[in-house]
C-alpha cells in the first residue's frame, strides 16, 4: 500500500515499538498457534477411543474461539462506527489493536502495513479454530445436531474469509503497492475514502454474518449439550467374547430364543 493508514487507519503505525507491543504480539501469535495445535490433536484423537481430556480440550478451544471473536468483532464494530461519524477520514483502529499491529510489524519494519495485515489474519484464524472446535466437540454425538450443521456452515464461510486475509497479507509481504484481495477490489481502488469505505464495510459485513452463525451454533450447542457430552462418557466394560458370559448375565440371544419359544408378544414396530 502507498498509504496504509488510509485503509485500516492509524497515524500511530509508524510510532516506536514498545516492549508491551512486542509481548502482546508474541502472546497473540502464540494463542493462535496453540489453538490450531489443539485442533489438530483433537481431530486426530477423536478418531480413536474416548479419552477423558478430549471433551475438556474441545470445550476450551470453543471458548477461546468465542473470546477471540468477541474481541475481533468489536474491532470491526468500532471501526464501522468511526466511519459513520468520519466517512472521509482514514480508517481507525483501537489503541490495543494498534499496539498488536506495531508489535507484529517488527517482522518487516520497512513495511508498516504488514503488522496490521498479520493481526487481522491471526484474528480470523482464531475465530476459525473456534468454529472447528464446535465441529470436533459434536463429532461423537449420535444423530444430526443443529450445532454441528451451523458450525460446519461457519467453517466454510470463515475459511473463505480467512483465505481472503491470507491473500491480503501475502500481497503486502511480497511488496505490493497496496493489499490485493476482494476487500480492495484486487488493488484497483486507489487509496482514499472510496477504498476505506469499501474495505471497512466489506469486513464488517463478513464478520457480522460469521458472528451470527457462531452465535446460532453456540445456542444449539447449549441446547444439545447433554447429547454432546454423552458421546464422551467412558463406555461400559467390553462385552464378553462369543460363547462367554459375565457372571450373572443372561446372553441376549438366549433371552430372545426363550421369548420366541413361549410365544411372548413383541411391541408393534419392533423385531
Amino acid at each position: 500500500m502507498d498509504h496504509p493508514h488510509e485503509v485500516h487507519g492509524t497515524h500511530e503505525m509508524g510510532s516506536s515499538v514498545s516492549s508491551l507491543d512486542t509481548v502482546g504480539a508474541v502472546l497473540f501469535i502464540g494463542w493462535t498457534v496453540a489453538m490450531w495445535l489443539a485442533v489438530v490433536v483433537l481431530a486426530y484423537a477423536n478418531r480413536g477411543p474416548v479419552r477423558p481430556w478430549l471433551y475438556r480440550t474441545a470445550a476450551a478451544v470453543v471458548g477461546l474461539g468465542v473470546i477471540g471473536q468477541i474481541g475481533h468483532f468489536q474491532e470491526h464494530v468500532t471501526q464501522a462506527g468511526y466511519w459513520v461519524v468520519n466517512p472521509y477520514s482514514p480508517a481507525w483502529m483501537t489503541p490495543w489493536a494498534n499496539s498488536l499491529a506495531r508489535g507484529m510489524g517488527q517482522v518487516d519494519p520497512s513495511n508498516p502495513a504488514l503488522g496490521m495485515e498479520i493481526l487481522h489474519l491471526a484474528g480470523n484464524f482464531v475465530f476459525l479454530a473456534g468454529l472447528v472446535g464446535i465441529v470436533q466437540i459434536t463429532r461423537r454425538a449420535v444423530g444430526s445436531l443443529a450445532s454441528r450443521k451451523w458450525a460446519r456452515m461457519g467453517v466454510w464461510m470463515q475459511t473463505i474469509h480467512g483465505l481472503e486475509h491470507v491473500v491480503l497479507t501475502v500481497s503486502v509481504a511480497l511488496g505490493a503497492s497496496r493489499a490485493i484481495g476482494l476487500s480492495t477490489w484486487f488493488g484497483a481502488i486507489d487509496p482514499g475514502p472510496a477504498l476505506v469505505t469499501y474495505r471497512v464495510w466489506w469486513h464488517f459485513v463478513a464478520n457480522l454474518i460469521g458472528t451470527a452463525i457462531l452465535a446460532i451454533a453456540l445456542y444449539h450447542l447449549w441446547k444439545e449439550r447433554r447429547a454432546v457430552k454423552a458421546g464422551y462418557e467412558v463406555s461400559a466394560p467390553s462385552e464378553p467374547e462369543v460363547g462367554e458370559s459375565a457372571p450373572g448375565d443372561v446372553p441376549v440371544r438366549a433371552v430372545a430364543e426363550e421369548a420366541a419359544a413361549v410365544g411372548e408378544p413383541t411391541l408393534a414396530g419392533r423385531s
